[in-house]
């Protein structure tokens, strides 16, 4: 009697310390991380293969410091990413907290397009509790599969305190990143983000996690997203020496709502573009320059009079991160300098 008595009183205990641990959902993606190649010693690979369950089950460990549930929400290479699959993580994170299902929600995605996704979700994500992204740059079947540790490391970010209030994050190969700020620098390397104007937030390393700076994010976003929201076509024009008007003009005709230079420099381009720049805005498209420079800003009435073309600029966004802002502003208003703002 008196051993049943301590195998209750033992599994009572073991409920209430599962019940205290932080609960973290796990939003896939597909991407490498989700990878599977025909050999361990080569870098061909299908991403998308391995169901988040799999992945979880990779890190045993992970379940002494959180409860962790998994969803697929997609299985893509993060390549073939689109607006819709960002709709559904937008709607389910925020219902996620808006229902206090979780205490934090980890995003496993592809690395190519995982800042733009990032971004977007710190545009529309309204809640102060931690998202954070990550992925690989190895498949799970390859030699040193960097998925295991970048994903453990990414729930500890997660359920760190300290994580509250940052808006979505980036964890990956140890560094912690502000999803606005935060670029692809490698195509290969696994030390493949960083943040060239900032520097990364923090680390996590050895299951701890250290930031550099307070949380000093505005969390309230004035985005709403659902299912049924229709994001404005904003298209990405690449600036090169001699470029012609071509896609310019082409993107006129399409009648496309908005339009971002990656402009060469201080976000500038050439007279075939300042004249198809001009007849873009009096059709009514939004045209914002940008810059292909991965770090620095473009600045408002530098060599280019803004106030005279009608264009605003993107300060430090990248050209893919200003496309993001520009949709989503889109959704609000068209006025110039409330877009600016």
């Amino acid at each position: 009697m008196k051993n049943i008595f301590l195998l209750v009183a033992i599994l009572v205990c073991t409920t209430q310390i599962q019940a205290q641990l932080p609960r973290v959902i796990i939003l896939a993606t597909g991407g490498t991380i989700a990878g599977a190649g025909a050999a361990s010693d080569r870098a061909g690979y299908t991403a998308g293969k391995i169901p988040i369950d799999q992945l979880i089950g990779s890190i045993p460990t992970v379940k002494k410091i959180a409860d962790i549930t998994g969803e697929q929400v997609a299985s893509v290479g993060s390549q073939d990413m689109t607006i819709d699959i960002w709709k559904k993580l937008a709607v389910r994170i925020n219902q996620i907290f808006a229902n206090n299902e979780a205490d934090a929600v980890v995003v496993t995605h592809g690395t190519d397009t995982q800042e733009e996704t990032g971004y977007f979700l710190d545009l529309v994500v309204n809640s102060d509790k931690p998202v954070v992204l990550t992925g690989s740059m190895r498949p799970a079947t390859a030699i040193s599969a960097d998925g295991p540790k970048n994903l453990y490391d990414a729930i500890t970010v997660a359920v760190n305190p300290n994580s509250k209030g940052r808006g979505v994050l980036i964890s990956f190969n140890e560094g912690i990143y502000d999803a606005r700020e935060v670029l692809k620098l490698s195509t290969t390397k696994v030390n493949a983000f960083g943040s060239l104007n900032s520097g990364p937030l923090g680390q996590v390393y050895d299951g701890k996690v250290e930031y550099y700076s307070k949380a000093e994010r505005e969390v309230k976003t004035p985005f709403e997203i659902t299912a049924d929201t229709k994001l404005p076509r904003v298209d990405i024009v690449y600036m090169y020496a001699d470029a012609p008007s071509d896609m310019i003009d082409m993107l006129i005709a399409k009648k496309v709502d908005g339009i971002v230079i990656a402009g060469v420099g201080n976000g500038n381009f050439n007279k075939a573009y300042m004249d198809a720049v001009k007849r873009a805005v009096a059709a009514g498209i939004t045209v914002c320059r940008a810059s292909r420079t991965p770090s620095g800003r473009v600045v408002l009435h530098d060599e280019i009079n803004d106030d005279e073309l009608g264009t605003i600029v993107s300060d430090d966004l990248t050209p893919q991160k200003a496309r993001i802002m520009l949709m989503l502003g889109l959704t609000k208003t068209k006025d110039r300098k409330k877009l600016q703002e």
